[in-house]
Parts: structure tokens; C-alpha cells; sequence
């Protein structure tokens, strides 16, 4: 505002910054075609908080090398920095590659990300793993379009943080879009034949599975919760805007 004094245009950027919604930050593989729209369904209906979408290249997942350079940290910080040039109030990584690279690489990521932007984060693996430690999860179902190597590295994770996986169903893809054509109805079945084990909770692990909205009424059918990944970290995220968590 021309010739208006530095401390008014301070007062009415404060504000505005105090009016605006809160602003989720999501990072997102580049192939992922699911996330967005089961966020959009998940976000509160009064607007009060909007999601804004950074992407970073994930085209393929399997244990080789060209996949697991996809995970690297600098493209993460790069796609994290845009979103901060929003002013986004959280930046949540919601992928799961933590699941078979190691659960501190998202330790590091989170760090790193509020390093470089001061921007608080959090990532979709973390929110399933608190909500694994809130129901007192100790073994687990486990459905994912992974490949059986990738699997493998999934369950010996859980069980290095004493969760065991007794049940697990994979679909054996390692194109990003394939996992999206996954269907509901497969997916629900799938979660169908690993609840036939005796398990504290089942987990639809890929935030490109169209897992959310299915994912309350098998808990409810199954009598078992079963956490989808999308689903548990918009929830968790809304809790940190909402600041509970």
C-alpha cells in the first residue's frame, strides 16, 4: 500500500496470516494420482483448512538402484522449499518409502525439511506408526502393491520396532500407476484374507492405493481397525494444524 507506514503493513500481514485457513503442505511422488483426491474428501467441509501439493520424481519402486535414487534428500528439500514459498503451516511427506528404506530416513527428511524452510513437518509413516503405538498394535496385517523383496524389508522394519507383520498380501507391481488402478473392491479383499490371521490392526501401506474411504467400513465389517495410509496421515495432520498432537 503506497505511502502507507511500515508498521500498518506489518499489522495487516499479521493479519491476514492470522484470517487465512491453515495451509497443509503435502510433498507427493510425482506419479501418485490417489492422494489428491482422497485428500480433498478428507479436508474439513468449512474450508478451514487447504491442501497445496509439491512433487518429487517416483515413477517405479523396487529395491533397485535407479528406484531407491528417487528417495534422495535434495529433490525432497527442493519440492519442500515451494511449498514454503506458500506459507504453508505444516509439510507433510506423504509417501511411504520409509516402510522398506528405514523409519530414521524419515526422521532425517523431517529434520532436514524444517532445516532448510522453519517450517514444522511430519511424514505418513510417522502417523501410521503413532497410530500403531495408540491402538497397542503388536501384530499387524499388512497390504501392498510392493514387490516381495520390498515386502520383506517392510516386515523385518516392523519387527526391529517390535511390531510383527503375520498376515501380509502384496499385489507385485512396481510401476506407481499401476498401484492406482488397484480397485477398492480388490483392495478390500486383500484386507479380507490378511484379517483371517489373528491381528491387532490391518495396514493398506501406500499412499497411492484407494484405501481411504474404504478403510472405515472394513474396520467396522472386520471388527479390527484398519489404518490406510492416505486416511491416518491427513488425519494426524489435521490434529498437528488443530494442535493436538
Amino acid at each position: 500500500m503506497a505511502g502507507s507506514h511500515p508498521a500498518a503493513r506489518s499489522s495487516e500481514v499479521a493479519a491476514m496470516v492470522e484470517r487465512h485457513p491453515k495451509r497443509l503442505g503435502m510433498l507427493a511422488p510425482s506419479s501418485n494420482t490417489i492422494l489428491e483426491p482422497e485428500t480433498a474428501k478428507l479436508l474439513p467441509a468449512d474450508g478451514s483448512v487447504t491442501s497445496h501439493v509439491s512433487r518429487l520424481r517416483v515413477v517405479q519402486i523396487s529395491e533397485d538402484s535407479s528406484s531407491l535414487q528417487q528417495f534422495e534428500l535434495e529433490p525432497v528439500l527442493a519440492a519442500a522449499e515451494l511449498l514454503a514459498d506458500a506459507a504453508v503451516d505444516l509439510i507433510l511427506w506423504n509417501g511411504t518409502a520409509a516402510s522398506w528404506l528405514g523409519f530414521d530416513r524419515d526422521q532425517q527428511w523431517v529434520a532436514a525439511i524444517e532445516a532448510r524452510t522453519g517450517i514444522r513437518a511430519t511424514t505418513a509413516i510417522i502417523a501410521i506408526n503413532e497410530a500403531l503405538r495408540e491402538i497397542g498394535a503388536r501384530r499387524i496385517g499388512l497390504v501392498t502393491p510392493y514387490v516381495e523383496a520390498l515386502e520383506r524389508r517392510i516386515i523385518a522394519n516392523y519387527s526391529g520396532i517390535g511390531i510383527e507383520v503375520a498376515a501380509a498380501v502384496r499385489s507385485d507391481l512396481t510401476e506407481n500407476t499401476a498401484y492406482a488402478a488397484i480397485t477398492p473392491e480388490e483392495i478390500a479383499e486383500m484386507v479380507r484374507k490378511v484379517a483371517r490371521q489373528p491381528v491387532d490392526a490391518i495396514l493398506i501401506l501406500c499412499t497411492n492405493l484407494a484405501g481411504s474411504s474404504i478403510a472405515p467400513q472394513l474396520s467396522q465389517e472386520l471388527g479390527i481397525p484398519v489404518l490406510d495410509s492416505v486416511r491416518v496421515a491427513i488425519e494426524y495432520s489435521l490434529d498437528l494444524l488443530r494442535g493436538k498432537s
